[in-house]
């Protein structure tokens, strides 16, 4: 009873630590003041250095920026071939401050989440893009090897023909929201307007979420469905709560 009160605390501590640290502000970059005020006078003025950016020029351009309803942007297709005065601002001021740091021997940092990548047409993060593509195969060549296992290598159960294995169902579903979420982190990283950052976002929440519920019951060998709910309520509440916050409250990294 003594080890499983401390192993109870020991995981209470775990999560607080957890809320703390996802408290903390992770981009370096967007915090910069002279960042900032590069991005402020590109908006108002239409140009950093010598450089013109044409988008900021003509106010018809700028309905995709990030502060506007999804419902109320060009259709995706549009967005998804041209630039806007707000990317266009963050992109070149990001290269213009990391060109400074570099000088001065400082490390790159994260502006608004992400690590500053050099933009290779319409992709705003190939490396990165690349990477979560990379990831999504991956994860689908486990998932189906996972799948030929249990189902076909493995014995099945002679009256309901279900694996012996209790937490395939789960695994799979793993499985899926581990795939969805590489998906949309690759059509994120290569055109990153607000309905493919609320995607990505969202559907990281619900993968991390998830992948707390499970670790849990496996933690704990829970087999019995009523215990499982009872596990998984609580959290899933919480996750569907902040989806929702994303979503239509803020998501801002300004």
């Amino acid at each position: 009873m003594a080890g499983s009160s401390l192993w109870l605390v020991q995981l209470a501590s775990l999560l607080v630590i957890g809320f703390v640290l996802g408290s903390v502000e992770a981009s370096l970059g967007d915090t910069d003041l002279q960042y900032r005020t590069c991005v402020e006078e590109c908006q108002r003025t239409s140009s950093i250095g010598r450089n013109i950016i044409s988008h900021c020029q003509f106010p018809e351009n700028n309905s995709t920026s990030a502060e506007s309803s999804w419902y109320s942007q060009e259709p995706l297709y549009m967005q998804w071939k041209q630039l806007n005065c707000m990317t266009d601002c963050r992109y070149y001021c990001m290269v213009q401050r990391e060109e400074e740091r570099q000088s001065r021997g400082l490390r790159p940092v994260k502006y608004h989440g992400k690590w500053p990548f050099i933009r290779v047409s319409v992709f705003q993060e190939p490396l990165s893009a690349a990477l979560s593509a990379i990831n999504l195969l991956m994860h689908f060549t486990g998932w189906l090897s996972f799948f030929l296992q249990v189902n076909y290598r493995l014995p099945l159960r002679p009256q309901t023909k279900r694996t012996y294995y209790e937490y395939t169902g789960l695994w799979h579903i793993y499985a899926i929201l581990s795939m969805n979420a590489w998906f949309f982190s690759s059509i994120f990283h290569t055109r990153d307007i607000d309905l493919t950052e609320k995607l990505d976002y969202s559907s990281a929440v619900a993968l991390l979420g998830y992948s707390l519920i499970l670790s849990l019951i496996r933690t704990f060998n829970v087999k019995d469905e009523a215990t499982r709910v009872m596990f998984a309520a609580p959290i899933l509440a919480f996750v569907t709560t902040h989806i929702l916050y994303l979503n239509f409250y803020d998501l801002d990294y300004g």
